[in-house]
């Protein structure tokens, strides 16, 4: 394929998985797959191609002691070459076919797409499947990706935020391998080597636990084949079971010494489970509070109101295992304990009194009118099927999932943010040398 071709196989490419859906109405369905996946689709042949999201079990959660960043690491390597082909030879054949395959580890899952043109479409999870059943993991590419991912590390140890953030999660999940950095540290990603590679890519790049979703010009049939192809050289054997959380958060304010002009902010509460009922008002209620950007309440108060910083956000966040409140802010040296008192406050009141109706109202309004969007792209129906595959959702969620954010009701948010936002037990990790403010917990150790 020449140069030209090949470009405009890719702004294809690219333009028709931006284009938008006709409507929101998404037929989802469940395939009986031949080995056993958990497998959502839905058939849209407007336009020629395949969107694909798989989650395999193998995030950071499952990084052995000391290893760190080994399903990061794994992850990186995906594409550098399978088979007879090296790295060069196995991108130059997805880049001759405009073929995307991207990769990105999170804690409980390290998440698979692809994106091709219906026609390429064969080749395409050809290839995905020799990356997954045959990976080289050569020296030449683990040297190349290990240098990438330590400079990377290097640039987030000058990001206050980065630091705050990193910090927080070994504080607040010390003793659990959520505590883990899903990138590692500089020592544990010295220590990976080839070994550990390919023992991880056995042990977790499986059929065990698989939830795959696809949206775009497919048939049941030909899926089968395609997902076949794919996936069934992969074991069937299960990983060992993420352990439960124990232990969640590290209350008071803990410090990491920065020469820095704007400190980071990092603080956070244990959340809820996905599958807890209350859920689905503590997400609202999160919006209300910090998740609405312009709109929540700690941005009226810290920023607007006060002036203290450019932006502050708050977020529920779900892992198998665990939930977790967290929201960021950075403000000035000489304001990091006004800001941490303005937020503790914001909270407080917020955890004694709950939202208005109007606040509830526009938080409906928003939530359920920009649903929509996260299903206008191809692409973007296998990430959100995905999403909520892993959330372990039933597949009638994608349509009655506004229905139950109208339902929910004042006292159902009251009842949230009481239970979820009171800030007397908050874990509150600063980047950065204030000058107001003194440590009341431990100083975290540093990664190095």
């Amino acid at each position: 394929m020449t140069a030209r071709k090949s470009f405009l196989f890719l702004f294809l490419l690219l333009f028709v998985a931006a284009a938008p859906q006709a409507s929101f109405a998404v037929d989802v369905k469940v395939l009986a797959a031949p080995r056993g996946e958990t497998v959502w689709y839905v058939k849209d042949t407007t336009l020629p191609i395949v969107a694909m999201a798989a989650a395999l079990p193998a995030g950071s959660a499952y990084d052995p002691n000391g290893k760190s960043g080994l399903a990061a690491f794994t992850a990186a390597l995906l594409d550098e070459g399978a088979g007879t082909m090296n790295g060069q030879a196995f991108q130059a054949a997805l880049a001759d076919r405009a073929i995307n395959l991207s990769v990105s580890p999170g804690r409980d899952y390290t998440v698979v797409t692809l994106l091709t043109l219906r026609e390429n479409a064969d080749e395409a999870f050809r290839l995905l499947g020799l990356a997954l059943s045959a990976p080289r993991f050569d020296a030449d590419a683990v040297a190349r990706v290990r240098a990438q991912m330590l400079e990377s590390l290097k640039q987030d140890q000058e990001q206050p935020g980065s630091v705050a953030g990193k910090a927080f999660n070994r504080l607040f999940f010390a003793g659990h391998p959520y505590a883990h950095s899903v990138d590692g540290d500089a020592g544990s990603l010295k220590a990976i080597n080839e070994a550990d590679l390919k023992a991880f890519a056995k042990t977790h790049w499986v059929r065990a636990g698989l939830k795959i979703s696809v949206s775009g010009d497919v048939d049941e049939a030909q899926l089968k084949t395609w997902l076949d192809t794919a996936f069934g050289k992969l074991s069937a054997a299960a990983p060992a079971p993420i352990p439960a959380v124990r232990r969640e958060g590290a209350p008071g304010t803990h410090i990491i010494p920065m020469a820095v002009p704007q400190p980071s902010i990092v603080f956070g509460l244990p959340g809820i489970l996905r599958s807890d009922k209350d859920f689905l008002a503590g997400y609202v209620a999160n919006y209300i509070l910090g998740g609405g950007g312009f709109s929540s309440r700690l941005m009226n108060q810290v920023r607007e109101k006060r002036g203290l910083t450019y932006g502050i956000g708050t977020d529920l966040s779900t892992y198998r295992k665990a939930g977790l409140f967290a929201g960021q802010v950075a403000t000035k040296r000489e304001s990091v304990g006004q800001t941490i008192e303005v937020v503790r406050e914001v909270m407080r009141d917020y955890a004694e009194n709950g939202p208005t109706e109007k606040e509830l109202a526009d938080a409906k309004t928003y939530l359920t009118g920009s649903y929509p969007l996260a299903f206008d792209s191809n692409t973007g129906i296998a990430a959100q099927l995905n999403a909520f595959m892993r959330s372990g959702l039933p597949v009638d969620y994608v349509a009655k999932r506004n229905a139950l954010i109208n339902a929910i009701t004042l006292d159902d948010a009251r009842r949230a943010a009481k239970r979820l936002f009171n800030p007397a037990k908050l874990t509150i990790v600063v980047a950065g040398t204030p000058a107001d403010t003194k440590p009341t917990a431990k100083q975290p150790a540093s990664a190095k």
